[in-house]
């Protein structure tokens, strides 16, 4: 199974802990601008350097009293610092702080799930490769359809989660933003190049215009993307669901020994995993509308949207790292079975063939509807009469005119299908 884990790590990232922290950090960058502007005395900032600490404890009493949390954690930093806290957040304004701290923490869980994809990607295209030339039956509406290669589902993928990635890759650069431009985003109180200063030094770009806060257009799109991720793990998942039927049975998620699938059956193996992937795909699609309904604000701000981004960010981040490794388990435990797979190609006794006959036909210049009519009047027959589709179709004597035994007999060729499998591994990257 997977070597590392990175729930734990992305955990401490939402933690007060990490994010008082960074909080810290950007007043003492902050200041470290104000004394490169001559405007406060650099021994001064020395001084707070090596005095400034924080307790969460002392924090959570201030905040009971004040009911703000970024004036409790300032209190109790003063505490520690004593005379020269007179110049900690001067002309800051408490969303400076906490939007730069959020683009810190963003920008933190959005390396932690680019990781998680990259492993993901190497998983699937491990795999693939190892399928690619697995015959299993392509489904669609749920009915067989024609053959296809269970690597080429897997190709197909990657394929998704590379885009994925680079959608990932693009929403980072995107959130990884901070501002310390004052109360109504007009540096009333502070010189923009104390904005660039601390951004620069958090490895973060200031956004080019914002007022009191950050625009929530841009957290609401990381959050969609993280949806559509989220979406295209519970379509693989699904499609595993589907395929561990017990009608089916060419694949099963993982189970591990000691497992129980039932607290009443004790034969039951089912999807867990998988469908709790589902479900959590749900979670990151209404956590993206909630933070859609957020970039309409009052004015140059209001805090409505505070209260659903301490929900629905770390929600969404955390549910998406556990759900990509949960994922990553799934597919490097995945049991595969290949005689299942051409059990069930078989069990249409070739009807799957149907289009190659009718292929055929209209080549030997019937036209497509005549073809057609007599094609499925022979697949009618097969699917009523469970007869074998050649059989069938050697009962329509108009057939017969047209194409003989032999010629059938080469139709009712698997690897005609398959033989184009190769260019399309290429064309994905995988060969």
């Amino acid at each position: 199974m997977i070597e590392r884990y990175s729930l734990p790590e992305m955990n401490s990232i939402w933690q007060d802990e990490f994010k008082f922290k960074t909080m810290l950090d950007i007043e003492i960058l902050a200041l470290e601008s104000f004394a490169k502007q001559k405007k406060i005395p650099l021994q001064a900032v020395r001084r707070i350097k090596q005095k400034a600490r924080f307790n969460l404890n002392q924090i959570k009493k201030i905040e009971e009293k004040t009911q703000h949390d970024v004036v409790a954690f300032v209190t109790n930093v003063s505490q520690y610092i004593g005379a020269d806290a007179k110049y900690l957040h001067v002309g800051l304004t408490s969303s400076d702080v906490l939007d730069t701290t959020l683009g810190v923490q963003l920008s933190a869980a959005a390396d932690i799930l680019v990781d998680d994809i990259n492993r993901l990607l190497n998983v699937l295209a491990k795999k693939a490769k190892l399928y690619k030339d697995t015959a299993c039956m392509g489904r669609t509406h749920g009915v067989h359809a024609e053959p296809t290669t269970f690597g080429l589902k897997l190709a197909l993928w990657y394929d998704e989660m590379k885009r994925n990635l680079s959608r990932l890759e693009l929403a980072k650069k995107e959130i990884a933003v901070g501002k310390l431009s004052g109360a109504v985003g007009t540096y009333s109180n502070i010189d923009p190049q104390t904005e660039d200063y601390v951004c620069k030094k958090l490895g973060l770009k200031p956004v080019k215009i914002a007022t009191q806060i950050i625009q929530r257009d841009i957290y609401a799109v990381f959050l969609v993307r993280l949806a559509i991720i989220g979406s295209s793990l519970e379509k693989f998942a699904t499609e595993i669901r589907h395929l561990q039927r017990t009608e089916v049975l060419e694949v099963e998620e993982p189970f591990g020994k000691g497992q129980k699938g039932s607290s009443a059956m004790p034969h039951k193996r089912n999807p867990v995993i998988c469908e709790r992937i589902c479900g959590l795909s749900r979670l990151l699609r209404g956590n993206s509308l909630a933070a859609m309904e957020n970039i309409a604000l009052w004015h140059e701000r209001d805090i409505s949207h505070s209260s659903v981004e301490r929900v629905i960010i770390p929600d969404s981040t955390i549910a998406l790292d556990y759900m990509l490794n949960k994922f990553i388990q799934v597919i490097e435990g995945l049991n595969v079975y290949p005689e299942h797979m051409m059990a069930n190609i078989i069990k249409t006794r070739g009807l799957i063939f149907s289009q190659r006959v009718l292929l055929n036909l209209m080549e030997k210049g019937l036209t497509r509807l005549k073809a057609y009519d007599l094609v499925q009047r022979a697949a009618m027959r097969s699917w009523k009469q469970e007869m074998d589709f050649k059989t069938s179709l050697m009962l329509e004597t108009e057939i017969l005119r047209y194409l003989s035994e032999r010629e059938l007999d080469k139709i009712f060729n698997l690897n005609y299908y398959l033989r184009q499998v190769d260019k399309i591994f290429r064309k994905v990257g995988l060969l």
